[in-house]
């Protein structure tokens, strides 16, 4: 393979990025699943029913599959695990369309080393706990209590996560900014590789 020039590097990054962010929608929303969006923020020792996250102590009466249970936290990590594994089978299929659409074959370590910046970094602010951390040594512990969201009437409290929140703004934004790193890493694998 010859060496790559400036302009079909930053051809590559440009397609990669671009790529990354026009599919980002398509990966956190469309493809997962509603179950996950609602449990993969959940934490804590109590026991929950694995098959929808209800707590136990609300229904303590169910039996067979329905009934097995396990703590709100491995919920909450079964169902960022579910929603990460979608959402970077999208972002990693769309790049490997695109590039091969274009004739470009990028290295296979280079597209899973992007697809696990991606995908890791996701999981963990999914989580919810360590995207108001940052959130709070940002700064920005008053826009996430300003911005939030009442979704029923009669709510006791407004959420902070979801549709219309400022958390889910922040979130919005660290994905995409992770997604052009990960475009950026796999541009110089797949390169330095070509070299």
């Amino acid at each position: 393979m010859t060496t790559p020039t400036r302009g079909e590097r930053l051809a590559l990054f440009a397609a990669l990025t671009a790529t990354f962010e026009a599919l980002h929608g398509l990966g956190d929303h469309w493809i997962q699943q509603s179950r996950d969006a609602s449990g993969k923020g959940a934490h804590g020792t109590h026991l929950v029913y694995a098959a929808d996250g209800k707590p136990v102590a609300d229904d303590p009466w169910r039996h067979g599959k329905e009934g097995r249970t396990c703590t709100a936290s491995a919920y909450g990590r079964a169902c960022v695990t579910r929603h990460v594994a979608s959402y970077s089978g999208v972002q990693l299929l769309a790049a490997i369309g695109v590039t091969r659409a274009f004739g470009v074959r990028v290295p296979v370590r280079a597209l899973l080393v992007g697809a696990a910046i991606n995908g890791l970094t996701h999981a963990v602010l999914d989580r919810r706990e360590p995207l108001l951390w940052l959130a709070g040594r940002a700064g920005k512990a008053g826009y996430i209590q300003h911005a939030t969201a009442v979704r029923k009437p009669g709510d006791a409290a407004p959420e902070l996560s979801g549709p219309g929140t400022a958390l889910m703004e922040l979130d919005e934004a660290a994905h995409r900014a992770i997604g052009v790193a990960a475009a950026l890493v796999t541009t110089w694998l797949a390169t330095r590789a070509a070299r």
